[in-house]
């Protein structure tokens, strides 16, 4: 019993299985939840009927080999997508649906590798150690789905290091977005709290405010205010805090 993975759309796979019984001189393959059939496979068996010599060990190798086959767009499509996501990834602040997409790439991933590391196993009992019978013969044609099978499984690897990667690298730019909006709320909280604290001292002066006897009180007062303020405006902008 093998899972077969075919592209739906861009958002989802479909996921089938199939299911194939090997005799002396038959082969019987059920097909679940998949819509490619294994016309394919027929075609090739007629059109290289010297092949045949092997029986019934050869067509699995072909129903084998044309499952695996369809592993290659799947893995296209996921490096796409993460092509995609990657570029997108500088473009704009760092939100929660890109995570959400991210995500969502990698469960795709994992959904196929727990298909192919399976897969991997029995096809290496196909090919060394004690082979069936029925495969006698063919073990190079096994050997073949085994190749195919582990380079996509090293890009499966691969492709998930690099989703673990952008997932890292969109976590600490949404940090360095929070780290920039609570440098501003402290700039702007610096601002506020000059003109706050000078108004407070006048607050609680009633006998010697500047004003009861000076008529620049008022207008010192302000312009120590706005003054302290543009040093320090100018001094955030420099730093680049607002």
């Amino acid at each position: 019993v093998e899972n077969t993975k075919t592209p739906a759309d861009e958002e989802d796979f479909l996921v089938g299985e199939v299911d194939i019984f090997v005799g002396r001189n038959y082969i019987l393959s059920v097909r679940h939840r998949t819509q490619i059939g294994f016309a394919a496979v027929r075609a090739r068996t007629e059109r290289e009927p010297e092949l045949l010599r092997h029986g019934a060990g050869y067509v699995l190798y072909a129903l084998m080999d044309n499952v695996v086959d369809r592993y290659f767009p799947v893995l296209d499509q996921l490096e796409v997508a993460l092509e995609q996501a990657e570029e997108q990834l500088f473009e704009d602040t760092a939100t929660r649906r890109k995570i959400e997409h991210l995500y969502s790439l990698k469960r795709k991933l994992m959904t196929l590798k727990h298909v192919v590391t399976p897969l991997m196993e029995s096809v290496g009992k196909l090919y060394g150690g004690r082979v069936p019978q029925l495969c006698v013969g063919a073990q190079e044609y096994f050997r073949d789905v085994y190749d195919h099978l582990a380079r996509i499984n090293a890009t499966i690897e691969s492709i998930r290091e690099m989703l673990t990667t952008a997932i890292q690298v969109n976590l600490a730019l949404i940090s360095l977005a929070d780290s920039e909006v609570t440098k501003r709320l402290a700039a702007y909280g610096a601002l506020i709290t000059v003109p706050t604290l000078i108004a407070g001292v006048y607050g609680m002066n009633f006998e010697h405010m500047p004003e009861l006897n000076w008529t620049w009180g008022y207008p010192f007062a302000l312009a120590a205010m706005v003054a302290i303020d543009a040093l320090l405006f100018v001094q955030f902008r420099r730093v680049k805090w607002i």
